[in-house]
């Protein structure tokens, strides 16, 4: 058969070469039928919304298991979506008012709900559209008590789809998936994050003709390094698909051998090469991967998937368990980030017509200072089993950073009041992820330890990219030379006055630009764990004396 190229979007670097798979759901389509007993519908309804809830707590613990609490946050998330009033009185009035099927006045709930998400002007609220349908296609599922799909496969496979939904990634059965390959979706979608944590590579994007092409069995290269999807390769193609394969393969065996060598160029330069994590469950990845910190502990995904907020002691021991874990390696925790792509409904935040740009991040928590207070409250008691660093997001001004500042004084005084130490030793840093904080750094760093920047804010803000928004990736060039000479201007100016700088942002993991970092003096730059050894790699072959 003649060779066909498609081209996508890779989200996960590697190449899988195998036998395609088309992704085949189960129907289902639903029709409408009148019922004479409303209350033994009724009761199927509850039973199958109890039999949902018992299959996403299975999956919650498996994603969990399997690429960490910050990504198996979505599945918590669909169980507080499947018990939302709004969403079940709904189901509820339809059976009762029209006298219908429970399986029908689900699929037209869903298809209400999820049109209303999609009209919303707001990435992350139509993001829930895909969750809602996903959910709802559970429920009619556990109402015609259809099994749960699972891979039939007597060999590994790369597994074609229009789409995956979350749920459909992590059931997949890893140890027969070389790939997946998707016609849709986007960078930012949940099944890309879930990819990426599980090491699959993977595809999205390549269009829905390319499903009309394959047929089970067939041989295809899937390219997660270019995005390029390739049936029936000929024998030319397949052997370099192959010599890649081998040469990744040979490129991990040897970061294998940087466990325990220094982030030190030729001519004698250091960097720290941290990590990014979203829970405590991740600490295990940044040991194995040989990380010397902790430059970015996301804080809010204690707060996301639950129904209030976190106690001041739930909070204590999970920074705790951080500190104890990392012995006396740094780690700096980032307060609590929520707003924008990141909502939780407790909450209570009033719609955004531009979220990013609104209530969010540090602006929330400084309008609500009893809840930022016990976040402190819980970083400070924690400080003394670690070293501690405290970083502040979406800083825009220094009156931002004196109104924290007597926040932490009174934390401070109330500790001391109460009996409860501290440490002396904590540094507090900010983010500086919004052009404001670039152009005015050189006020800034006098009053902190350090900054770090956060790329992909910062990218979004200099450059007007919403991205979560796939239109406007064209538009998004993340190597801008604005982007870098603002960050370039933050090191100068933390380096005058006193402060280090790092990166946690994704750029902190293209190689592509190691180099300028170091020349413009970053101290540090802190990455997804596996990306450890890949920058450890580029930073010892390079040679800053040579121009």
């Amino acid at each position: 058969m003649k060779m066909v190229k498609y081209q996508g979007k890779g989200v996960y670097g590697a190449i899988a070469i195998g036998k395609a798979l088309k992704w085949k759901r189960e129907d289902v389509q639903v029709k409408r039928e009148k019922i004479e007993d409303v209350a033994q519908e009724l009761e199927r309804l509850r039973n199958a919304i109890n039999k949902a809830m018992e299959q996403l707590e299975s999956i919650y613990e498996k994603a969990l298991e399997e690429v960490g609490e910050a990504n198996a946050q979505i599945f918590e998330i669909h169980r507080m979506m499947l018990e939302d009033d709004d969403y079940n009185d709904a189901i509820v009035e339809m059976i009762q008012g029209q006298n219908v099927n429970a399986e029908y006045a689900v699929a037209v709930t869903a298809d209400n709900f999820a049109e209303m998400f999609s009209a919303i002007d707001d990435s992350y609220m139509q993001a829930r559209a895909a969750d809602v349908r996903d959910i709802s296609n559970r429920l009619i599922l556990c109402l015609k008590e259809t099994g749960e799909k699972s891979l039939i496969a007597d060999e590994k496979v790369i597994i074609c789809a229009d789409d995956l939904a979350p749920s459909e990634t992590v059931t997949l059965e890893k140890d027969k998936v070389l790939a997946f390959v998707t016609a849709y979706g986007s960078s930012n979608s949940h099944t890309a994050i879930l990819a990426r944590n599980m090491n699959i590579p993977a595809i999205i994007g390549v269009g829905e003709e390319f499903l009309n092409a394959i047929e089970d069995g067939e041989v295809a290269i899937a390219n997660g390094f270019t995005g390029e999807f390739i049936l029936h390769p000929d024998e030319e193609i397949l052997e370099e698909a192959k010599a890649k394969q081998r040469q990744e393969e040979e490129k991990k065996e040897l970061l294998e051998k940087l466990k325990g060598k220094e982030n030190v160029t030729l001519d004698g330069t250091k960097i720290n090469i941290y990590a990014n994590i979203g829970s405590v469950e991740d600490v295990g990845a940044v040991l194995v991967n040989d990380a010397g910190g902790i430059g970015l502990f996301r804080s809010e995904f204690l707060y996301l998937g639950r129904e209030d907020y976190p106690s001041e002691e739930e909070q204590f021991k999970a920074y705790k368990r951080v500190l104890e874990s990392m012995a006396s390696k740094k780690v700096i925790i980032r307060t609590l980030d929520i707003g924008a792509d990141k909502q939780a409904d407790y909450f209570n935040l009033d719609k955004e017509e531009n979220p990013a740009l609104g209530l969010r991040a540090i602006r929330l928590c400084l309008t609500r200072p009893e809840m930022f207070k016990t976040q402190l409250r819980a970083l400070y008691r924690a400080s003394v089993y670690g070293k501690l660093g405290i970083m502040f997001p979406m800083i825009t001004s220094t009156e931002e950073l004196e109104q924290i500042f007597a926040l932490c004084e009174e934390v401070k005084a109330e500790l001391t009041a109460d009996g409860l130490k501290y440490s002396d030793t904590i540094e507090l840093g900010i983010m500086i992820e919004t052009p404001a904080a670039a152009v005015i750094s050189d006020q800034l760093a006098p009053m902190v330890d350090f900054f770090s920047v956060g790329t992909n804010d910062l990218t979004q803000y200099t450059l007007a990219c919403d991205r979560q928004n796939p239109k406007v990736d064209p538009f998004c060039n993340i190597h801008h030379e604005a982007i870098l000479r603002l960050i370039e201007m933050a090191a100068q100016n933390a380096h005058k006055n006193g402060a280090w700088i790092g990166i946690c942002g994704e750029l902190a993991a293209d190689t592509r630009l190691t180099e300028r970092f170091l020349r413009m003096g970053i101290d540090e730059l802190s990455v997804s764990p596996s990306f450890v050894l890949k920058v450890r790699d580029v930073v010892r072959k390079l040679d800053l004396h040579n121009a």
